[in-house]
């Protein structure tokens, strides 16, 4: 299979020729984090505002990279246990990505090492011995990494991925470039993490199509947003198929080593925070339906779809005005009060 991030779970829908021909617009396209990136801002400041925010990205690019030597990742990942000296922006998304593991309890940022075993970062993929994954599983703890300040350390054999929350902090840190350079409205597809700045130019919102997992050619709905974040992870993106016939995707569950499988093919987050909604559509995806949805009605903040892998879509109700189902699957939406009651 010829594996590519850019086959984004999440893609911009509505052409934006549609804003009004009054609304003067640039775009830039940026190929970073091994993904193809577009971004279009409105307004007379937009192409200095892209710029900015195009230095930004190539910037995090370089620090956040678990293969690159220049990077504040592999300083961590080959100091043998020595504590390492990072910029502002390691430091704070790797805070913010612990945050998350200790939230969720199914997202693991140390999980490289298992990832790696499996061939998900070489594409010589292979479903290791159990005895290999047991031996890796020990050096697999998010509370082992030490956090003073921007100094980061972790046990010797340890490695941090922040495959799960790099491109959703990539997408605040641009939303706040744009603004901080007098962009008011603004779409961003980072890999198919789209955030939005603002609304379209005509105050209408945004529409953004979510993949259908079992035909990531097709698209399965449309959300209409205001600011908002819009990311998906699914079994569709990366995965190989072993020799036994089964399909393995790039997302582990750190129970066992093995690519989750727990009845979901795809989790959607919608919320305020690109980080939040990167780090919890793994997360979910890993923790399955239930434990999901029980997730969602205990701490809330977001909205989410969930596909599962027998052809259901359940969405929350914060979605009830927004969502529009363009597959034959059945949909069904849940409630926080329903719960409740």
């Amino acid at each position: 299979m010829n594996v590519k991030k850019f086959l984004s779970a999440v893609v911009i829908l509505s052409a934006l020729t549609s804003c009004g021909s009054s609304s003067q617009s640039e775009s830039h396209d940026v190929w970073a984090m091994n993904t193809y990136m577009t971004m279009t801002a409105y307004g007379k400041n937009s192409e200095l505002a892209l710029e900015k925010a195009e230095e930004k990205i190539n910037e995090l690019d370089t620090l956040l990279s678990v293969t690159s030597e220049e990077s504040d990742i592999w300083r961590i990942n080959n100091s043998g246990g020595t504590p390492v000296e990072v910029s502002d922006d390691t430091a704070d998304v790797i805070s913010s990505a612990v945050e998350y593991c200790k939230k969720t309890g199914t997202l693991d940022i140390t999980i490289y090492p298992v990832l790696r075993e499996w061939g998900f970062t070489t594409q010589e993929y292979k479903i290791p011995d159990s005895g290999k994954l047991d031996e890796l599983l020990e050096n697999v703890n998010y509370m082992n990494i030490g956090i003073d300040g921007n100094i980061i350390s972790v046990p010797e054999n340890y490695m941090i991925d922040l495959g799960a929350v790099a491109k959703g902090y990539t997408g605040d840190r641009v939303i706040s470039e744009l603004k901080e350079n007098g962009v008011e409205s603004a779409i961003i597809s980072l890999g198919g993490n789209v955030q939005s700045l603002g609304l379209k130019p005509d105050g209408s919102q945004w529409n953004v199509a979510v993949k259908n997992p079992f035909m990531p050619d097709s698209d399965m709905c449309i959300v209409s947003v205001g600011e908002k974040a819009v990311i998906t992870s699914g079994d569709y993106e990366r995965y190989f198929i072993g020799d036994d016939g089964k399909k393995y995707c790039h997302i582990i569950d750190k129970s066992d080593g093995f690519p989750a499988d727990n009845g979901l093919v795809s989790v959607t987050i919608i919320g305020n925070s690109g980080i939040m909604c990167d780090a919890l559509s793994t997360a979910l995806f890993i923790a399955g339906e239930e434990n999901a949805q029980e997730y969602w009605h205990t701490n809330g903040g977001f909205d989410m779809i969930l596909v599962t892998d027998d052809g259901r879509i359940i969405y929350t109700d914060g979605l009830s005005e927004s969502f529009r189902n363009l597959s034959n699957m059945t949909a069904e939406m849940i409630s926080q009060e329903h719960h409740e009651n």
